[in-house]
């Protein structure tokens, strides 16, 4: 067994003991489990004998996920406290197996359920009461009736998995394993190789030459191996075109997008808001060419920060200052808070063999853990808040929910987090003495701003338009797609193709375009917690008891229900057109720093 975890406190190491007191508990369960799927045969092709059949197996499914997630949690937070040992890799392997084994065990549930009429449901409820637990479940699982195939075509379907992940898979392997980029100058003297996990680091080096060597490394490689890329994204795309055929959508965003009863004039205003907002974008990097000092802003010059300040806090002020911030949404809330900083649910420090990143994870019948790996910079600070905020929703949600309706869809997840970040953002505004500080805060904001809403909805237009060409019969070829990029981020950046030229390669080495429509819910969330946090900072009670509400709600409603539930309509653009005025006022603050020089001083 490793000992990669010996020198840690305890104190900053997330108890797992909470799940299964040790792992021969989990080989317990994960056995049962196993047993127990064998029960599930029994109701194929007899879920709609009875009221009585339909209630059991509905139950056995919702026990044996509810089962299955703590099982798949504690392996996956085991192997990703230390990736090097093969027993937790072997658990991850296990409960990820057991996962695809549930869902073929399964598969004949919907297509069986779907020849239930409403006459039929109101007599089975009136039979077995119970029932009525699942109506919104089964008010889902009937809205699809018009998309859900015959049980054989199904079966083919379910069965062609593999064959239609090829292309992602590929991409996976060619991305992360086989492409190798070259060796590039760290700014510390030393040579270095260029990687995924470095390149960010360095293009936000305050060295513009070691912006633009890494830069110029990483876009060159990508160049090589675009007819390759070209390939595996054009079968994506093709994937997603012809699975939203045979299942009769329109598209395949009407397609991605009705998988969370989202309409597609949702993606739509966003991208007709933000494109009537692209002059503030194009404010804040003339600004940002003015505080570099360039005669040219180019690609490699809009990720280093502008701020020379450094604020160093270390955990446990950040803890402080965190809880305090936090304390606007209530007692309710604040004890939640205070619950996951002492009673272990975070994973703090790094150490060897330990998953990169942060995240918040958890299972129904868990805490709502969180991994870090912790650094004393206020970027650190914001990402605790964030991923608190995925843990309160978490936790209110599963405190105030059964089981069936105790998560929440992806495109209400970011909201919660990123109103948390926003609130941090107003609340060090406020305080904040000094102009440097003001202004690496407000820096902090904007780039985050131009990460999320600008940028996330560059690529969502991208995804949009590759799709379309491809269900319009044309040809993904790597030169149709470089100009369809290209000409995309001068629009955006409102800087030249022709003075840019890598950056038309930058399509290739984004992960999310092979997730079929998910980044435009970057976007859309960012700017709903925007709106959230100026109503939770400068409204009155109500207002932060309806965001209460919202996070307690899980998927017990459709979505776009649930967040009104908060005060956001994202059927129009008034949240967007609110969240385009904070990011105004605030680059208007920056400006006016710049004009008194605080850059300089």
């Amino acid at each position: 067994m490793s000992d990669n975890r010996t020198h840690l406190d305890e104190k900053y190491t997330w108890d797992l003991t909470t799940i299964f007191a040790t792992d021969a508990d989990w080989e317990t369960e994960y056995e049962s489990t196993v047993q127990d799927l064998k029960k599930v045969s029994a109701y194929a092709g007899h879920l709609l004998d009875s009221a009585k059949n339909l209630l059991e197996a509905t139950e056995l499914y919702m026990s044996l996920m509810r089962r299955l997630e703590k099982i798949y949690v504690y392996a996956s937070m085991k192997n990703d406290q230390d990736t090097t040992v093969g027993l937790y890799q072997e658990y991850q392997a296990k409960a990820s197996n057991l996962y695809s084994q549930l869902s073929g065990a399964f598969a004949y549930f919907e297509p069986e359920f779907m020849a239930l009429d409403a006459k039929k449901l109101a007599e089975f409820k009136e039979q077995e009461p119970g029932l009525g637990l699942y109506d919104h479940y089964f008010e889902r699982l009937l809205a699809n009736k018009d998309h859900v195939l015959s049980q054989e075509a199904e079966e083919l379907l379910a069965a062609a998995g593999d064959i239609f992940n090829g292309p992602t898979d590929t991409f996976n392997v060619l991305d992360n394993a086989d492409i190798l980029f070259p060796w590039v100058s760290d700014g510390q003297g030393d040579v270095i190789e260029l990687t995924h996990g470095n390149f960010i680091t360095l293009m936000e080096s305050k060295d513009r030459d070691i912006r633009k060597g890494a830069y110029e490394a990483m876009y060159g490689t990508y160049e090589q191996f675009q007819h390759t890329y070209a390939q595996t994204l054009q079968g994506v795309v093709k994937v997603h075109n012809y699975q939203a055929k045979v299942r009769h959508y329109n598209s395949a965003r009407h397609a991605a997008l009705a998988a969370n009863f989202i309409p597609e004039s949702v993606y739509d205003s966003l991208l007709e808001s933000v494109n009537k907002h692209l002059p503030l974008l194009h404010r804040y990097l003339d600004l940002r060419k003015k505080v570099l000092g360039l005669d040219e802003l180019k690609m490699y010059d809009v990720y280093t920060p502008l701020s020379e300040t450094e604020t160093a806090l270390t955990y446990e002020e950040s803890l402080k200052k965190a809880e305090e911030v936090l304390a606007i949404f209530g007692e309710e809330y604040s004890k939640g808070v205070h619950a996951a900083f002492t009673e272990r649910w975070i994973d703090v420090h790094p150490n060897k063999g330990k998953r990169s990143g942060a995240y918040s994870g958890g299972a129904y019948d868990t805490n709502a853990f969180m991994l870090l790996n912790w650094q004393d910079t206020l970027d650190n600070l914001f990402t605790l808040v964030h991923e608190t905020g995925h843990s309160l929703h978490s936790t209110f949600t599963r405190q105030t929910q059964p089981y069936v309706y105790g998560d929440y869809p992806i495109f209400l997840a970011e909201i919660a987090s990123t109103t948390n970040e926003n609130i941090l953002t107003e609340t060090l505004l406020k305080e904040v003495k000094d102009d440097k500080t003001r202004f690496a805060i407000l820096n902090h904001y904007l780039d985050g701003f131009k990460g999320t809403v600008f940028r996330q909805t560059q690529f969502a237009e991208f995804e949009h338009a590759i799709h379309e060409a491809d269900a319009s019969g044309q040809i993904l070829t790597a030169e149709f797609m470089n100009k369809i990029y290209a000409d995309l981020n001068e629009k955006y950046y409102n800087l030249k193709a022709e003075d840019n030229y890598e950056i038309q390669f930058e399509w290739e080495r984004i992960p999310h375009f092979y997730m079929n429509y998910y980044v435009y819910q970057y976007a859309t969330g960012f700017a709903a917690a925007s709106y959230l946090a100026e109503k939770i900072v400068h409204g009155t009670e109500e207002d932060k008891e309806a965001y209460l509400t919202y996070l307690k709600a899980g998927s017990s409603d459709y979505p776009l229900e649930v967040i009104k539930k908060a005060g956001v309509d994202m059927t129009n653009t008034d949240y967007l057109d609110a969240a385009f005025k904070v990011f105004e006022d605030r680059l208007v603050e920056l400006e006016t720093l710049v004009e008194k020089g605080v850059h300089l001083s």
